[in-house]
């Protein structure tokens, strides 16, 4: 390896969550990027009520769980509890999984974590997690042969050695590109499968849901996807700390038997959040109910917007029967077809 380069997932790691690293800062993601968490409360209220259909599958526990991984400075923690009915709230325990530390001034009932707790029954929900999940990069070079990318803190690459062992086995089965033309480019996403079954196994009964930018195997991106956004715009991915690093996630190859992957439009309209215009006759009768419908409206049709946030990919995963069929199975699709959030962050 030439002097002063590293492998991409080892380059994210420092720049994100090293000393000083993008997501320790103090102004966290909602400094530099709008997720669906804070584009409107609506997003809290979807997530509010899967937790209560969770609660109700299991029976009503006397502890239940909500572990929201990669919680950033726990804004979704913070509006499902202001949305939750009395009796829930009651009984709910709130984990906070994240990496930076405790923001001042968070809700007390929030436990502020490292890593998932383990043996929990209740809701796990990773928004917009697993796409910061560091992962090798690899490119074709002039024979065909996938190459891990290496990386310099300025942000030049150049090839490595051929990609082999289980990295290989993973590319073959899951982005395949081996003989593909020069420049063909790929994200090995085999640690992002072990962070999500080391999330769904740390319930000991309940629902687990990741969402992301997601895409599968029939339409990969020729090029990758790996990126960098500061202060809301895209920027070229620059692993010194000073931008966030992402690539879309392989939900397919996440995906354990049993698991259903949506679009965000078909899993927030399922649990209410549909975008409809309010009637205008409620405009002659109750002129600002009217305006407040019309702006809730205008929020839902953003979070399931088919072009946007919409197209997100929802991983839902149910741990033990009783939390099977809380969403939908998603729909047939036409071949080839597949959850793609493309759409820009900010």
């Amino acid at each position: 390896m030439a002097s002063g380069t590293r492998t991409w997932s080892a380059a994210t790691e420092a720049a994100l969550y090293g000393p000083g690293g993008f997501y320790r800062r103090p102004e966290g993601p909602a400094g530099h990027f709008r997720t669906s968490v804070h584009a409107s409360p609506l997003y809290a209220g979807a997530v509010a009520e899967l937790l209560c259909r969770v609660d109700k599958a299991l029976g009503h526990p006397a502890e239940l769980a909500f572990t929201d991984v990669g919680a950033g400075r726990g804004e979704l923690l913070a509006g499902v509890l202001g949305q939750l009915p009395a009796d829930v709230a009651a009984r709910l325990r709130p984990y906070a999984v994240e990496r930076a530390a405790r923001p001042p001034g968070l809700d007390g009932r929030i436990t502020w974590v490292g890593d998932v707790p383990e043996g929990v029954e209740g809701l796990l929900f990773a928004n917009e997690w697993l796409d910061n999940v560091p992962v090798d990069v690899a490119e074709t070079d002039a024979e065909g042969v996938a190459r891990r990318v290496l990386v310099q803190e300025d942000g030049e690459e150049l090839l490595g050695e051929p990609v082999a062992g289980e990295d290989a086995a993973w590319l073959a089965r899951w982005w395949p590109v081996e003989g593909a033309p020069p420049g063909t480019r790929a994200e090995i996403g085999r640690p992002r499968d072990a962070a999500w079954a080391r999330a769904v196994g740390s319930l000991r009964a309940g629902l687990a849901v990741a969402v992301d930018y997601a895409h599968e195997r029939a339409g990969r991106p020729p090029f990758g996807t790996l990126a960098g956004f500061r202060e809301g715009r895209e920027v070229r991915p620059v692993p010194d700390g000073s931008c966030d690093i992402t690539a879309h996630v392989a939900m397919d190859a996440c995906a354990r038997p049993g698991s259903t992957v949506l679009t965000q439009r078909e899993a927030l309209r399922a649990l209410g959040v549909d975008g409809a215009r309010p009637s205008l006759s409620l405009a002659s009768t109750d002129p600002a109910a009217y305006v407040r419908a019309l702006g809730r409206a205008g929020e839902a049709a953003e979070l399931t917007s088919p072009a946007g946030l919409g197209a997100f990919g929802w991983l839902v995963h149910p741990v033990g029967e009783a939390c099977r069929g809380l969403l939908p199975d998603a729909p047939e699709r036409a071949s080839g077809s597949a959850p793609d959030g493309s759409a820009p962050e900010g």
